[in-house]
């Protein structure tokens, strides 16, 4: 379930209304925290943030025999590292209820054909 994009200049935007903070100074501090995060994983290092989740690299196991979607050309990949991001408990208990597009489209549609009118006995 894909739902709207934020950027990193909305996340930005947030924290400045929150804080008054300048937008410079916020951008500084969020360019070096993604920062740290990516050299960490380059490191082969495990992120852990209590709360929210885990950043790690996985190896996806190489393939002698694999096909380029765009040209359908067949080429050899070799192992490789991938990130991953695993979310803790919490982040995953506060989004596990979340409705599916299916079940807003359905909620929408209930909501507007309502009756509301009390029908007779």
């Amino acid at each position: 379930m894909a739902g709207k994009k934020i950027t990193k200049a909305e996340i930005i935007d947030t924290i400045y209304e929150k804080t008054g903070v300048s937008r410079k100074d916020i951008k500084t501090v969020v360019d070096l925290a993604l920062e740290g995060i990516k050299n960490a994983l380059v490191q082969g290092t495990v992120i852990e943030l209590r709360g929210f989740g885990t950043f790690e690299i996985r190896i996806r196991k190489g393939r002698k025999k694999a096909r380029n979607p765009k040209t359908g050309e067949t080429v050899s990949v070799s192992s490789h590292g991938i990130a991953a991001f695993r979310a803790g408990k919490e982040l995953h208990r506060d989004v596990w209820n979340l409705p599916s597009k299916t079940e807003n489209n359905l909620i929408a549609l209930s909501e507007n054909f309502m009756v509301n009118e009390v029908l007779p006995d």
